[in-house]
């Protein structure tokens, strides 16, 4: 459209920091800057220029093309164009090892895996100032340098003339959808120290940045405001572009983008394989001794016992309901974080008042409509060590949560809690039917210890058929007439011994049932985390039914125990007395001691057992993180 009238071909000089391509059809050419050589002047022909360094002064470099006739010689017209070259890098750790590195060509793509890429932000759900009611994450606002090292680094790198051209401007966005599950906070280093200003995130989706102009790097601090959903996989974008205005009036319209994509880190359970930090437990009227148990079990173990007293507990001795330890990681950082059920009981304070602080971040999902059932407490929410099923591994373990049957319409974890783990991808969860039990939880049938082979740990069942196989024995020797519940005065245990367990028909067919219960999550865990009969170690448990047809423990269950490494506290289950030793401990103890395991047994059959629980349901472990990045596997 430029070439004047009779030009037929053209020729080209440029200054050394431009780049020309000239393109006719397939073919491409790269133009020396000199005016060499001459190109026809046809129809579609394209010059396309770029630039190999940033400019020093706005049009500083230039491009001119000279156009000429039929005749050779002289040029018939010159037509140019001025430059300015802009470097704009939007830079993250996209390669995972802590450091932003310059323009990584795979910061705006993300992928899982050891060779995969991508940069990762950690939901800001600590609580750094005593003073602010609210989690991090959920103001506006940094009150110290600590908040800061929970956030990602993004580092806008720019390079220049000292100013931008009239018209032109650079701006820094989040999409929509974005804006309530990330925030962006940009330093300000005025006279007086440092401020952090918040430019993006919430109702703030657009930033206009400050062209610095020269060499320079604009420093951002990116924080998540939401974990992973049912309806968000947990990536989002930040993007910066250069926006032109071709006239006044005109709105800007955007030249050049780059972009950077997080993923928001996931929550991760701890199995009972990971080395206990700190064990909670609720002091209440009636567990005085139980607590002294707790804490020389805790003392041998080597972690610490933190415990809640009744001012914060309000009665409520069920710790392992109210909320569930995990913790969350990215290359920078990581903090545990406390997930808290829904159940509120008069626990319902203690995780935002005691645990919430720095480096201690707090998570919960809240049902709007649905019921909150017995099944929405924590004893119902476990996790397997990391295991390997056919092929594919899974080294953060398994969740285990625990259901209804499938066929029938029982009480099942409200949904809002279990789109939350199953959002978490790392893992995948696996549902069990619990609904058989009074109160309802997976942890009143399984649980697991460290142990040595291959796999590192063995899947403990409670088993009715182990009880009677055991009672059986111990009357064919002739101690049928052994008494159990020696030195426990309950109303429904007087004089019960082998012989009168073995004649109670209704209790042998109730276990029968129990049994075939946990026979079926039996089979569902054998093909779900890949273990075989040699992985299982069966430990003696009977049930006894209530009118509505639901089990509950006959004497205290071993397998709601609390496993401190190699420390196991087992509930003492005061079983038949031969030879003056209790059977069924002596039975438990030639199963696990071969594996390491030292066994303690604790009296908990007042003060929780008749309340429909036991040790594991009254504590509660904080656990170390695994070693392994979660960024590494594939879900």
């Amino acid at each position: 459209r430029a070439a004047p009238a009779g030009a037929v071909s053209f020729s080209l000089k440029h200054t050394e920091a431009v780049n020309v391509e000239v393109i006719t059809g397939e073919q491409v050419e790269v133009a020396p800057g000199n005016g060499g050589p001459r190109w026809p002047l046809d129809k579609g022909t394209v010059l396309r220029l770029s630039m190999s360094k940033a400019s020093m002064e706005v049009n500083d470099n230039k491009v001119t093309v000279s156009y000429y006739g039929e005749e050779e010689g002289q040029p018939i017209d010159q037509a140019g164009v001025f430059l300015t070259g802009i470097g704009i890098s939007l830079d993250v750790d996209a390669d995972r090892d802590g450091v932003v590195e310059k323009n990584n060509p795979n910061k705006a793509t993300w992928t899982w895996g050891p060779d995969g890429h991508g940069a990762i932000l950690l939901v800001n759900c600590d609580k750094e100032s005593p003073f602010v009611p609210a989690l991090d994450c959920d103001d506006e606002r940094v009150f110290s340098k600590e908040d800061l090292l929970d956030m990602s680094r993004m580092v806008l790198r720019t390079e220049g003339p000292q100013r931008l051209p009239r018209g032109y401007e650079i701006v820094l966005y989040i999409p929509v959808s974005d804006s309530d599950k990330v925030g962006v906070f940009y330093v300000q280093n005025p006279f007086f120290g440092q401020r952090y200003i918040h430019i993006l995130g919430r109702r703030k989706l657009y930033h206009a940045v400050q062209y610095a102009g020269g060499l320079a790097e604009l420093e951002f601090f990116v924080e998540g405001l939401r974990f992973p959903d049912d309806s968000f996989p947990g990536l989002v974008s930040i993007h910066v572009s250069l926006l032109e205005s071709l006239a006044e009036g005109i709105p800007h319209t955007p030249i050049f983008t780059d972009t950077v994509v997080f993923r928001i880190a996931p929550w991760i359970m701890t199995p009972n394989t990971l080395a206990p930090v700190n064990v909670f437990v609720c002091s209440v009227k009636d567990n005085y001794l139980f607590l002294k148990e707790i804490k020389n079990l805790v003392d041998k173990a080597g972690c610490q016992l933190k415990v809640c007293y009744g001012y914060l507990n309000r009665g409520d001795r069920w710790m392992q309901d109210e909320i569930e330890f995990g913790y969350i990681h990215a290359p920078h950082k990581g903090f545990p974080v406390v997930l808290d059920s829904p159940r509120d009981g008069g626990l319902k304070d203690f995780p935002i008042k005691e645990l919430l602080g720095p480096d201690f971040g707090y998570v919960t999902r809240e049902p709007l409509f649905e019921v909150v059932t017995s099944l929405d407490s924590f004893g119902n929410l476990e996790v397997s060590p990391p295991v390997t099923v056919g092929g594919k591994e899974y080294p953060l373990g398994r969740i285990l949560i625990g259901s209804s049957f499938p066929i029938s319409a029982g009480r099942r974890m409200t949904k809002v809690v279990r789109d939350f783990l199953y959002a978490q991808q790392v893992q995948s969860p696996v549902e069990l039917y619990s609904d058989w039990l009074t109160v309802g939880h997976v942890d009143e049938f399984v649980t697991f210890v460290p142990g040595p082979g291959a796999k590192r740990f063995r899947m403990l069942m409670a088993s009715p058929a182990a009880c009677y196989k055991l009672f059986r024995e111990k009357q064919k020797e002739g101690q049928g007439k052994a008494t159990m519940f020696k030195g426990y005065s309950g109303t429904d245990t007087k004089r019960v011994t082998i012989n009168k367990v073995l004649s109670n028909n209704i209790m042998v067919q109730q276990n029968q049932y129990v049994q075939c219960c946990i026979d079926w999550n039996r089979d569902i865990l054998k093909k779900e985390l890949g273990l075989t009969e040699s992985d299982i170690i069966d430990l003696p448990a009977l049930f006894k039914m209530n009118k509505k047809g639901k089990a509950t423990a006959y004497f205290p269950n071993m397998v709601n125990m609390i496993v401190l490494s190699q420390d196991l506290g087992i509930p003492k289950p005061f079983g038949p007395i031969v030879e003056g030793e209790c059977c069924l401990e002596q039975h438990v103890r030639s199963l696990l001691e071969p594996l390491g395991l030292t066994c303690s047994f604790i009296d908990d059959i007042s003060s929780y057992h008749k309340n429909l629980g036991e040790v594991h349901c009254g504590t509660n472990v904080h656990r170390q993180p695994f070693s392994f990045k979660w960024w590494h596997m594939t879900p």
